[in-house]
């Protein structure tokens, strides 16, 4: 079992870049394929982007891809989204999931861009 939990939440102007960080605690996270989703006002959460559990792999949303980078460090049971030439559609609550033996979800970090 593992609970994600996010950080790195702010307020930056459109053009501006940000990185948020989830720190999932439990031994087994190495085995884990990790997910970023958002989910804006009044709409769906969607996903942004995804790794493998050893990070071999990794895929993007359309709207992301190009400006968004998934990354993750197994020794530090972190996974990170480094966000840049941040638009203000971007703006969302940022949620971290693991996925694997059980899918565990984040409360969620708030990200607002401005025009």
């Amino acid at each position: 079992q593992v609970q994600p939990v996010e950080s790195g939440r702010g307020l930056v102007q459109a053009g501006g870049s940000l990185r948020l960080s989830c720190a999932a605690s439990g031994r087994s996270f190495s085995s884990y394929d990790m997910g970023w989703y958002r989910q804006a006002p009044g709409k769906e959460r969607e996903i942004v982007a995804a790794i493998s559990w050893s990070g071999g792999s990794t895929s993007y949303a359309d709207s992301v891809k190009g400006r968004f980078t998934i990354s993750r460090d197994n020794a530090k049971n972190t996974v990170y989204l480094q966000m840049n030439s941040l638009k203000p559609e971007d703006t969302a609550i940022y949620y971290c999931k693991a996925n694997g033996r059980g899918v565990y979800w984040g409360r969620g970090t708030q990200v607002t861009v401005s025009s």
